[in-house]
């Protein structure tokens, strides 16, 4: 192994992310001292960010099935049933360090990476979602950081052709640091046409098609899985550059050569590129590997091993053929302008072997790679440990407001209510004619081409309440989504999920991932709403200068449900005056963590809100009915903000307002007490068991122009991109 051959010190030990009992480890599982490609490999798929080596243990606590499920986690994406012999495929990923180190191509080659997942198990992708979170926007680093990303996302997403359709934006001075990119793609497949990963075929060519590898994103995968000190700026090579153009040529390349029978499995590189394809290839097919790494297709002179091993090249995928489908499937590749090469093939020895120039370069049992990695039962708090830790402060009584209508301009116009327009606006949301509803409404819906079906989806999360009460907070962000789904008259099906904190080796911050996957796994049960899909991001914290120290814990969930008649779609505007609005649910008393206590009282206190699982489905299935039987002209959930800023919403988006029958008081306005929807009917109905509110009409909500509102609504980001 001479060409290989280094020197490993305990200082390359360390730069690979490795602690010594890991590189202990190593020892054992190769009975000799490794060489510098050999460490490199291990270095990325023993990384937090590949194994999942501090949260796979509890992972295994979360519901993965139901009769719709195809697949679960483990492959590319998750993928359900939507009937008529279809499926939809989809999964959420974070790009979470690369985007503060170089916002537009982090994001840009997140968006990639997540339209890769999908289109390598077959499917057409169909529609993008995000979920971002910045810091204040009063940062002198933020307003630069959210042009780079949005203008990424969009760029990157508008190039190859699948709309964005919807996502959420929060600001917060705990993400100052250390901002988060999450994206998600689904896709639609046909059920007889779903492709999976696992390398099976002794002798089976394996083939490498896509872009050439070049030395751009090498051992991103061990920098995101560490913190950030003071040398972001020497981290930037780590970061990926995308081609969405390529990647539209290797969409319709992977299609037309799933439409034949010559893949075995399918694998795109993504985090550890090359290296982590292969050993998962490898290993969900229990076999084998060798690589040839002279046959690798390279952009830039003298590549070694180690580098093509390591490097995060985008728009990259690797395949197993059947034997004698080379040609074809290489002249498809070729017409589509992409490189196509033979690298390897399936063995049966349970190893990966590279070879270079004529000599066996790394030779590794893939058992201590994969499943045998390490894994962490980190320590954690108790739940009563944790609130003596976070110390959230008690919100005492609530004076009543001197002016709601006030505290309402003041709230729909913060960074968090703000209208996303300036954004959203930004990405093509239309193109493939077949988006129904785009961001501002509760879910995203896209029809499912050719058909009366169409897909709902939603993102959410809300970090400040799963930093008061990680249980409470995981579960609310399950239940949200489910909320958005029902909303717009959709059936809620599965979930995927991005879970990102900081560092794990803190126990306060071990019990936010533990209380959060918790509360996250009894409202998948109580909703029967699994979780097939998902990416886990740690060390979101930063060490560097301006920054903050750990993120709000944010289990950002993506939610996925199916419509059957999309005629029957609800939206949230007020239709027509005279209409009457009502509330399901509860009144509103709970202030604590509310977006008034911040914006208005200037406190971030108070318990999270609590959601009763058993209320949430009941008033979920009541709403989906009305929508369903024709008796709802408008539906919006309530969430951030409370109720009367889930009217102003509505009046916003209808250009008309609301005559309120009842006074409110502070905490019917704002409090964000969940399970709660906004309904409005026909004047003659009426909805037993439901609130009535008041009627459509007029000009106003509480007292305030419709006009002033939209003005309030619209002026953040206007004045802040042009300020």
């Amino acid at each position: 192994m001479t060409q290989a051959a280094s020197t490993i010190t305990a200082e390359t030990v360390a730069a690979h992310g490795l602690s010594p009992e890991e590189y202990d480890k190593v020892l054992s599982a190769l009975g000799r001292e490794p060489n510098l490609v050999e460490l490199g490999i291990f270095s990325v798929m023993w990384s937090e960010h590949c194994s999942y080596k501090s949260s796979r243990i509890h992972l295994k606590k979360l519901p993965t099935t139901a009769p719709w499920v195809i697949c679960g986690p483990g492959e590319n994406a998750g993928v359900i049933d939507i009937g008529d012999g279809q499926a939809a495929i989809f999964k959420m990923e974070s790009h979470n360090h690369p985007s503060y180190i170089e916002p537009y191509q982090g994001a840009a080659t997140g968006v990639g990476g997540i339209l890769r997942d999908v289109f390598t198990m077959g499917a057409r992708p169909v529609a993008n979602m995000n979920a971002l979170r910045f810091g204040r926007p009063d940062h002198p680093k933020m307003k630069s950081l959210v042009k780079g990303v949005v203008a990424g996302i969009g760029g990157y997403g508008n190039c190859v052709g699948v709309p964005t359709v919807g996502g959420e934006t929060n600001f917060h001075p705990a993400y100052d640091g250390n901002i988060l990119v999450n994206a998600m793609t689904v896709g639609v497949a046909d059920t007889d046409k779903i492709f999976y990963s696992a390398a099976t075929g002794l002798g089976n060519p394996i083939v490498y098609v896509g872009s050439k590898t070049g030395r751009d994103g090498i051992h991103g995968a061990t920098m995101a899985s560490a913190d950030f000190g003071d040398d972001i700026e020497e981290k930037r090579p780590t970061v990926q550059v995308g081609d969405p153009f390529v990647e539209k040529l290797l969409i319709e390349a992977c299609l037309e050569l799933m439409a034949t029978d010559a893949i075995v499995a399918i694998q795109d590189m993504g985090a550890a590129g090359l290296t982590s394809s292969s050993v998962e290839m490898a290993t969900n097919g229990k076999a084998g590997i060798i690589l040839h790494m002279d046959k690798v297709p390279c952009r830039e002179e003298g590549m070694t091993p180690y580098e093509m091993m390591l490097s995060e090249s985008q728009e990259r995928m690797l395949m197993v053929l059947k034997p004698g489908k080379e040609a074809m499937a290489e002249a498809i590749f070729k017409k589509w302008e992409l490189d196509f090469a033979v690298i390897g093939e399936v063995t049966d020895t349970g190893h990966m072997v590279l070879t270079f120039e004529g000599e066996e370069v790394c030779n590794i049992p893939l058992g201590p790679l994969a499943e045998d990695a390490p894994l962490y039962d980190r320590p954690h708090l108790t739940r009563e440990d944790y609130a003596a830790w976070a110390k959230v402060p008690k919100l005492d009584a609530v004076p009543e407001s001197a002016d709601l209508g006030a505290d309402l301009l003041k709230l729909v116009g913060c960074p968090d209510l703000a209208s996303r327009r300036w954004i959203f606006e930004q990405y093509d949301s239309q193109v493939g004619g077949d988006t129904l509803q785009k961001s501002g409404g509760d879910a995203a819906v896209v029809r499912i081409h050719g058909t009366q079906k169409a897909l709902a989806m939603s993102t959410d999360c809300s970090p400040r309440y799963c930093y008061a009460n990680p249980y409470e907070g995981g579960k609310q962000a399950v239940a949200e989504t489910w909320r958005n789904i029902c909303a717009v008259g959709a059936t809620p099906l599965a979930i995927t999920n991005c879970l990102n904190f900081a560092n794990p080796q803190r126990p306060e911050i071990m019990a936010q991932i533990v209380g959060c996957l918790e509360g996250m796994a009894d409202a998948c049960r109580a909703l029967d709403y699994p979780i097939v899909s998902g990416n886990v991001s740690l060390y979101n914290e930063s060490k560097a200068t301006g920054g903050g120290s750990a993120i709000l814990p944010t289990p950002a969930i993506g939610g996925v449900g199916l419509m059957l008649d999309h005629t029957k779609m609800a939206t949230v505007k007020f239709k027509q005056a005279g209409d009457v609005v009502w509330l399901i649910g509860s009144e509103g008393s709970h202030l604590g963590q509310s977006l008034y206590a911040r914006e208005i009282l200037g406190r971030e206190a108070g318990a999270a809100p609590e959601v009763n699982l058993d209320v949430e489905l009941r008033n979920g299935e009541s709403v989906r009915q009305l929508i369903s039987d024709g008796v709802a002209t408008a539906v919006h959930d309530i969430s951030d903000g409370g109720l009367l800023v889930a009217l102003a919403e509505m009046a916003m988006a209808g250009g008309i307002g609301i005559r309120l029958e009842t006074a409110l008081s502070t905490a019917q306005a704002f409090g964000e007490d969940q399970s709660r929807y906004l309904v409005t009917t026909a004047a003659d109905v009426v909805l037993e068991g439901a609130t009535r509110l008041g009627t459509v009409g007029g000009a106003e909500v509480a007292g305030v122009l419709v006009s002033d509102l939209k003005k309030a609504h619209e002026g953040f980001f206007k004045d802040w991109m042009e300020g």
